[in-house]
């Protein structure tokens, strides 16, 4: 391209996150690509009818698809008609499709918080006094339940997962562009789900990130795999954030920060066929 490529960025700065600040990464983040991109903000209603005068909508902070479920149908099934550039792609086999991946992944054997959806399938949970119940389109633990083995049968509707309730020490996140890893953040604190400090993967436990990010084939795009260190030391998948991930870019250095923009510029470039300039 000639001119400096256009990018539409979907992002809810009004959104209310509990232990979080959306408004702030996205104004830093749109600030820098701004550097290398043409870049007007949209809030995740109005991409639909704005998406044709860009060259790629950038999908970023942009809040439970619950809040806006019509407009982001509609947005997506133009998108995918009409050939629109979208970051991340419209692929994704994980959150953004839902919460059927737990279970997939539950009967492939992969190494997840293991996930039922019917009251005949509970017995192949480990046995416990209580467990973890979630919508299967659920975000940000809106409709999240903790419910003890007496009353989990008459929460099990078709519309929910069951999952065991794991005592686990932390829960940790690997942010990755495309298929490169780029940092990863954990919360010594339980009961402190975004008090994140930078963490030092070791090898296994990038392979284990690696397997999730492999499995859902995005060419193109920001995931981030959350999982917990369970009792017996193993991780455990919790999630794959393939849609909006936050990135909880304010508990990096100023070098982290630089590095990731810098691989999402990269990324966005090779997205475009276009060259910095």
């Amino acid at each position: 391209m000639s001119r400096r490529p256009a990018l539409l960025y979907v992002t809810d700065l009004a959104y209310p996150a509990r232990g979080r600040r959306y408004c702030d990464e996205d104004i830093l983040l749109s600030a820098r690509l701004r550097e290398d991109f043409d870049l007007a903000l949209c809030h995740p209603r109005d991409a639909d009818a704005l998406a044709d005068g860009f060259d790629a909508v950038v999908v970023r902070n942009s809040g439970p698809v619950l809040a806006y479920q019509e407009a982001y149908d509609t947005f997506r099934e133009r998108a995918l008609r009409v050939g629109t550039r979208v970051y991340n792609p419209l692929t994704g086999k994980a959150d953004m499709a839902g919460k059927q991946y737990l279970l997939d992944l539950t009967a492939a054997g992969h190494p997840v918080i293991p996930t039922v959806d019917r009251a005949e399938d509970l017995d192949r949970l480990p046995a416990g006094d209580r467990y973890v119940v979630k919508p299967r389109l659920g975000a940000d633990s809106i409709g999240l339940r903790i419910l003890s083995a007496d009353e989990v049968l008459d929460h099990i509707d078709g519309q929910v997962l069951v999952q065991p309730c794991v005592d686990f020490a932390y829960e940790v996140s690997f942010y990755f562009v495309d298929h490169d890893f780029q940092y990863a953040l954990y919360a010594p604190h339980a009961d402190r789900r975004w008090d994140l400090e930078p963490y030092r993967p070791s090898p296994e436990d990038l392979e284990f990130a690696r397997r999730f990010v492999e499995w859902n084939a995005l060419g193109h795009g920001i995931q981030r795999v959350d999982a917990c260190r369970a009792p017996g030391g193993e991780l455990l998948l919790v999630e794959l954030e393939d849609l909006n991930p936050y990135l909880s870019l304010d508990a990096l250095d100023d070098a982290g920060r630089d590095s990731f923009v810098a691989a999402m510029k990269a990324s966005l470039h090779k997205f475009l066929g276009s060259s910095p300039r």
